[in-house]
């Protein structure tokens, strides 16, 4: 990176903290789209309008948000104010990023308790659903692309959608797979024929403590500090896109411990895609179905403060993390983990959102329009829920 990025090119480090809040706080209001048009907008900001940064230098910062957990569009934004305007540019830009879309979402959270359970707000919903279904499946194969890079990654994956019915734990098949294809990646010159079938029993044989914490647990009363931690924890060890999300939400907030219905966290899904800025102010949106405001500011501040925290120690060694097999190989793992942990959801909440013949045909028509058009995911959502407030209306 070159120092002079760093508020010593001639403008004062203040100036250049005005820029940064009047960019982001324009990009976290009408950035919709998911990470990867958040990432477009930021860079027709930043490199091409602006010139804070040249091609190869976002390029880099780029590729550093996916050597670290976290939302990967917010992750960007505070990695350009690092660099433009040092650790003050990264409070800046990073919670300039985050604020509007959070104030957006609490207001929806707050209309959807209200009045959530209204027949005018069930249906609009009701028309969402499907739609939400679809865009993760084109997130998935667009993702899947790039993840599975041959029959390694893919056999890990695969084990991990196997593992995860058999109820072995998300974060422990996250790291498993990552260490497993960092191994296997780097002693290839030492691999038997039989060693896919190694790899295999590898995957699904983690230690059974792993999937005993997946059962034992069976409900928790709802507390602030306990919405706070765990919200702390997605932030600290979630890779990969903000659909991820889906799956650690639904197998605690869900499953083990009852805080949230599968309904509430389809209705969750689809206000963080139907709103502009991270798609992880769902965090937002849970927080306060669970715990009321506080419960909003704690879940948002727990998932993206160890964003901060990420940027500003890997920053410096972003150069070194590029080059190192062992990175690359760890990162494969747990991407393609990740999407079998998504693979693995969107099957479960489709079978709530899919309940009749207009469900049906509203997630193929949005299916059509993402995957054929590349249609904007907010419009096709926005369209789904006027199909399904009219329905209701006929």
């Amino acid at each position: 990176m070159k120092a002079t990025n760093r508020g010593d090119n001639g403008n004062s480090p203040e100036g250049s903290l005005g820029e940064l809040a009047r960019v982001f706080l324009k990009l976290g209001t009408i950035a919709f789209g998911g990470p990867a048009a958040h990432i477009a907008m930021m860079q027709d900001e930043v490199v091409r309008r602006r010139r804070w940064l040249d091609h190869q230098q976002f390029l880099d910062l780029l590729g550093a948000t996916n050597l670290i957990p976290g939302p990967n569009s917010t992750e960007m934004a505070i990695h350009i104010g690092l660099v433009r305007a040092g650790w003050k540019g990264l409070m800046v830009a990073g919670s300039c990023f985050i604020l509007p879309a959070m104030a957006i979402v609490w207001g929806l959270a707050w209309l959807y308790v209200r009045y959530g359970t209204l027949p005018e707000a069930m249906w609009l919903l009701y028309g969402v659903k499907p739609v939400i279904i679809a865009i993760v499946l084109q997130a998935l194969w667009a993702l899947g692309k790039t993840a599975v890079k041959g029959p390694l990654t893919g056999f890990v994956g695969t084990g991990v959608v196997v593992s995860f019915y058999l109820g072995f734990n998300e974060i422990a098949l996250l790291f498993a797979a990552g260490f497993i294809v960092m191994g296997f990646e780097n002693i290839r010159h030492r691999w038997q024929p039989g060693s896919l079938a190694v790899l295999g029993l590898s995957v699904l044989g983690l230690p059974h403590a792993a999937a005993a914490s997946s059962h034992t647990v069976v409900a928790f009363p709802v507390s602030l500090t306990g919405i706070t931690l765990f919200f702390v924890k997605i932030g600290s060890v979630l890779f990969g896109s903000g659909y991820v999300l889906l799956a650690f939400l639904r197998a605690d907030l869900v499953e083990r411990w009852h805080w949230l219905t599968d309904q509430q966290l389809l209705d969750a899904i689809a206000i963080g895609q139907f709103t502009p800025g991270p798609v992880f102010t769902t965090a937002t949106f849970v927080g306060y179905v669970i715990g009321g405001s506080p419960g909003a500011v704690l879940a948002t501040v727990g998932i993206f403060l160890p964003a901060f925290f990420f940027v500003m120690a890997s920053s410096p060694l972003i150069p070194r993390l590029r080059r190192s097999p062992w990175v690359s190989g760890f990162l494969d793992g747990v991407n393609v983990a990740s999407l079998g942990l998504m693979a693995t959801v969107t099957w479960q909440l489709g079978r709530s959102a899919l309940v009749d013949g207009v469900t049906v045909g509203l997630a193929l028509v949005a299916a059509f329009l993402v995957f054929a058009y590349k249609t904007n995911s907010a419009g096709v959502v926005l369209a789904g829920g006027m199909i399904g407030y009219a329905y209701q209306l006929l």
